[in-house]
């Protein structure tokens, strides 16, 4: 048994503007409901049967000065491109920011909403990933992270230091963790859903999360059909049903 990441949560004041920013940047499509959900192609696929999508859910309050611990990383494929991503995402809202990275050969901003992200140097290893490099988590223990989420989510861990943990399935983005000082302080603004294998059953692959670390949650959802859960270190992530 395992879960399959199926998309990225972020919480916005409006989903709507925010979908928008991220189809943009992404060259994907936002799709508007209840919540503002970006995907690729022009007709609503979910859940993507390989892409990492991004949902966008409305609350009422704005984000706070303090980092984000979870934040996408964007790939190019030469420095033109990057020079080029940087100028969309600048000319569709994003502001540069400056979260202490000092002389990086990557760009860090954040979105209209000031949800960090950066867009990554040309790298080899981005050029199978899509448009998402990777999920970065800030911790303080990565080793520890990547044998938790290895478990969750049965994704080989391609490296593992006390400083940084890699984790990738054959296709698509990478789940890093990146040893950082401080724990976490405020609620997750970013974060991930989970989503059963057709024919695993929700409640055994909670369950099974609950023996390798995970603790409920109880943010006030009350009667819905996703679960709540943190991971060892306090980062909130949901367990999606099929409808």
């Amino acid at each position: 048994m395992s879960l399959r990441p199926v998309q990225v949560n972020i919480k916005a004041v409006d989903p709507a503007a925010v979908g928008r920013f991220w189809a943009g940047a992404l060259g994907w499509t936002a799709f508007s409901g209840e919540t503002s959900y970006v995907g690729p192609g022009d007709d609503l696929v979910w859940p993507d049967p390989v892409v990492l999508g991004i949902d966008i859910v409305p609350v009422p309050e704005a984000k706070t000065p303090t980092k984000n611990r979870l934040h996408l990383d964007l790939a190019t494929t030469s420095a033109a491109h990057q020079a080029a991503l940087v100028a969309r995402v600048e000319a569709l809202g994003a502001k540069p920011v400056d979260v202490g990275q000092r002389d990086v050969p990557w760009t860090v901003l954040a979105d209209p909403e000031g949800n960090e992200f950066c867009v990554l140097e040309p790298r080899d290893a981005d050029r199978d990933t899509g448009p998402i490099a990777a999920v970065v988590v800030d911790c303080v223990d990565p080793r520890a992270m990547a044998q938790f989420w290895g478990k969750a989510i049965d994704w080989p861990v391609r490296e593992a230091t006390d400083n940084h943990a890699v984790l990738r399935a054959a296709t698509g983005p990478r789940l890093e963790f990146l040893r950082t000082p401080g724990t976490k302080t405020v609620p997750d603004r970013v974060h991930l859903d989970l989503l059963p294998y057709p024919g695993d059953d929700k409640a055994a692959e909670v369950t099974r999360l609950r023996t390798l670390g995970a603790t409920d949650l109880d943010l006030g959802q009350g009667d819905v059909p996703w679960t709540c859960l943190t991971d060892p270190e306090g980062h909130e992530f949901c367990v999606l049903a099929l409808s």
